[in-house]
C-alpha cells in the first residue's frame, strides 16, 4: 500500500541522513536490520505481484516484445535526467552557480546510488560528490535535495489526483489500489503543507533562524547545540531559491516536465507490448509506483515498483502476464541505463567501486560556511 506523507518524509530524511547522519565527518552506513527488512518487503511484494500468474505466459510475453521501442524511451528518460540536473542547478544558485553540464554527471551518480544502495543512499552520495567537486556544503545541498523530493511528491500525488475519477470506476482484486483516493487527498494536503513551511522559511529567513534557535536551546544537548545550529543554518541557506514565488513556480513547472518525460518513457515501452492504455493511465501508474517506492525495499526498488505497477495495469483490464512482463521490462529500462552511466561517472571521479559509501568523507572544513555565507 502507498505510504502516507509521514512515512514518505521519514523515508526521505532517512535517505539523506540515512546513512544516519554526518557524524565525526564520516557517513555512517545504515544498520543491517534495515537492509534485511527491505529485502523481506521486496520478496513479499514480488510474491504477491506474481501470485496466480503462469510464469510461462510472462516469459512468452517477454519473448514477443518489440524491444526497439526501448531506444526512444531511454532517450526521453535521459532528457528528463538533464532537466533534473537543470532543476538542481537552479535550486543551488543562491549557494553557488554551477552549470547544468557539471551537474548532470553528479545527478547520474546519485540515481545510480539510489539503484545500487539501499534507502535512496544515492541522494547523500550526490551531495558528497558535489562537495568534493564544487565545495558546496553538504547540508546546503541536502536542503535542495529535500526540496526536490517534496516537489516530486506533490507532482506524483497530482498525477494520482488528476485521475481520481478514472480510479473510482476501476475495480480490481488488489490491495494496492483500494484506498488510493483517500491517501491521495490526504497526501496532497500534507505535501502542500510541508511545501508551504519551506516557502515561509525561505521568505522569512530571520524568523526561521529564531525558530531554529528556540528549538535548539530547549531540545538539543549543549554539547551538540553549536554543530546542530551550523547544520540547520546551512540547511536554511539551501532554501534560498524558494524566496521568490516566481522561482518556486519555476521549480514546480520543471518538476512537472520531469515527470511527464518519465511518463513518456512508460508510453514508449508500452508500444513494445500488445496492449494500449491512455497517457493519463500511465501518469496514474507513474504516480502510484513512485510513491510506493518510498516504502523500504531491497536496492533498486524491487517489488515496491513492480507490485503496484502490475496491479494498476490489471485494474485497467490488462492481462496479468502482459502487465507483469511490461512492468518488469520497464523497471529494467529505468534501472539499467542510468546505473551504467552513473557508474561510469563515479569511476571518472576516482572513487573506487569497492570503497562504497563508507569511504566518502565530508570535509569538516564545511564548518566555516556558517560564518562565510551571507544570504
Amino acid at each position: 500500500m502507498i505510504s502516507g506523507f509521514g512515512r514518505y518524509v521519514l523515508q526521505e530524511i532517512n535517505a539523506l541522513l540515512v546513512l544516519k547522519g554526518i557524524a565525526g565527518g564520516r557517513i555512517i552506513p545504515m544498520k543491517r536490520w534495515q537492509f534485511w527488512l527491505g529485502v523481506i518487503i521486496s520478496a513479499l511484494l514480488m510474491f504477491l505481484a506474481l501470485r496466480g500468474l503462469h510464469l510461462g505466459d510472462v516469459w512468452q510475453a517477454l519473448l514477443a516484445a518489440r524491444y526497439g521501442w526501448l531506444i526512444p524511451g531511454v532517450m526521453v528518460y535521459f532528457v528528463g535526467v538533464w532537466v533534473r540536473a537543470w532543476r538542481w542547478h537552479y535550486l543551488l544558485r543562491p549557494v553557488k552557480s554551477i552549470s547544468t553540464r557539471t551537474m548532470f554527471p553528479i545527478v547520474a551518480i546519485g540515481y545510480m546510488g539510489n539503484n545500487i544502495f539501499p534507502a535512496r543512499a544515492g541522494e547523500i552520495l550526490r551531495a558528497v560528490v558535489l562537495k568534493r567537486r564544487e565545495e558546496v556544503p553538504v547540508s546546503a545541498s541536502l536542503a535542495t535535495i529535500i526540496v526536490e523530493r517534496v516537489y516530486d511528491g506533490v507532482v506524483m500525488l497530482a498525477f494520482v489526483f488528476l485521475n481520481l475519477p478514472e480510479l473510482a470506476r476501476l475495480t480490481v482484486d488488489s490491495g494496492f489500489v483500494g484506498n488510493i483516493q483517500t491517501l491521495a487527498l490526504w497526501g496532497v494536503a500534507a505535501f502542500i503543507g510541508v511545501l508551504a513551511i519551506f516557502l515561509i522559511a525561505a521568505m522569512f529567513p530571520q524568523t526561521a533562524e529564531r525558530v531554529v534557535q528556540w528549538f535548539a536551546l530547549r531540545f538539543v544537548p549543549e554539547r551538540l547545540r553549536e554543530r546542530v545550529m551550523e547544520i540547520a543554518l546551512r540547511f536554511l541557506g539551501g532554501l534560498e531559491s524558494l524566496r521568490s514565488p516566481r522561482e518556486a513556480l519555476m521549480v514546480f513547472i520543471t518538476s512537472v516536465v520531469i515527470w511527464l518525460l518519465e511518463t513518456g518513457k512508460y508510453w514508449f515501452v508500452m508500444h513494445a507490448f500488445d496492449f494500449q492504455v491512455s497517457f493519463f493511465a500511465l501518469m496514474l501508474m507513474n504516480g502510484i509506483v513512485n510513491l510506493a517506492t518510498t516504502i523500504p525495499s531491497a536496492p533498486g526498488y524491487v517489488g515496491t515498483f513492480d507490485a503496484p505497477g502490475i496491479a494498476v495495469l490489471k485494474a485497467y483490464g490488462i492481462d496479468g502476464a502482459v502487465a507483469a512482463s511490461y512492468t518488469l521490462v520497464l523497471h529494467v529500462a529505468l534501472w539499467l541505463p542510468i546505473t551504467i552511466l552513473g557508474a561510469y561517472y563515479l569511476a571518472k571521479e576516482g572513487i573506487k567501486w569497492g570503497e562504497g559509501l563508507d569511504s566518502l568523507k565530508v570535509d569538516n572544513g564545511e564548518r566555516s560556511y556558517g560564518a562565510d555565507h551571507h544570504g
